[in-house]
């Protein structure tokens, strides 16, 4: 016989709880036969918490016990905490392998013969400009973490919010094969004083900080992997220099 177990989340014309979707979902991969109720108003929720004595919804119950809500039915079965929590690298190599898989994909279905170079110039330049976008979707947040290391940003906070912008063109410029008098300059600049600005926070310094490369509001600490974007930047802009010369 399957284990048993009721469900009472909200779902609503307006609202459809996420943690009672969840919780239904965790309970059946657990094997459990979900009894679920769906409370189909505010007024049967408010009831159904004053009848409970608890602050909110999912609550579900195993063999009469009530369990409690998400976190609460994770703990019950041994589970850690739900999302990414604490410091991580998982959106830089998320990041890095999209832009990875895009230039493999150009090269292949658009560029004959031995595309090495090619596929590093879209890599980079894919990078960059996914980078840029994470920093650009939130430019206050993306600033008040940038301005704690970067040294230029320091001295004047209006660089923090041109940083993303010329960080996308020079990335965009790169795939439109701007010329490299254009594009060189900016990447190497900014590449340069970031570069700079984390070598002397992390490895001089000593200062634990939350790298701003994905935006303000990341988990990904300060260090290798920002200092690695600086440097794509950098050989990013020696290299668009050395062709436009060439």
């Amino acid at each position: 016989m399957a284990k048993q177990a009721k469900l009472y989340r909200m779902h609503t014309d307006e609202h459809i709880c996420p943690y009672g979707l969840r919780s239904k979902d965790l309970l059946e991969r657990e094997g459990f036969q979900v009894d679920d109720h769906k409370l189909a108003s505010r007024e049967e929720t408010d009831k159904f918490k004053k009848e409970h004595d608890v602050e909110t919804t999912p609550q579900t119950f195993i063999d009469g016990e009530r369990i409690g809500g998400y976190d609460d039915l994770r703990e019950y079965f041994d589970l850690g905490e739900p999302g990414q929590t604490g410091t991580t690298y998982t959106p830089v190599i998320a990041i890095f392998s999209v832009a990875l898989l895009m230039a493999l994909s150009i090269a292949y279905a658009y560029i004959a013969g031995n595309y090495i170079i090619q596929v590093i110039e879209l890599f980079v330049a894919f990078s960059m400009t996914l980078l840029a976008i994470q920093k650009l979707k939130d430019l206050y947040s993306f600033t008040n973490s940038f301005i704690t290391y970067d040294l230029l940003a320091m001295r004047n906070i209006r660089y923090g919010y041109i940083y993303p912008f010329a960080e996308a063109f020079a990335g965009i410029g790169m795939l439109a094969s701007l010329s490299g008098y254009l594009v060189g300059p900016v990447s190497l600049f900014i590449g340069t004083v970031g570069a700079i600005s984390v070598f002397k926070a992390v490895y001089i310094d000593k200062r634990e900080l939350k790298c701003a490369c994905v935006g303000g509001d990341s988990s990904v600490p300060l260090g290798f992997v920002s200092l690695t974007e600086n440097l794509f930047m950098i050989a990013a802009g020696l290299w668009m220099l050395s062709k436009a010369i060439a």
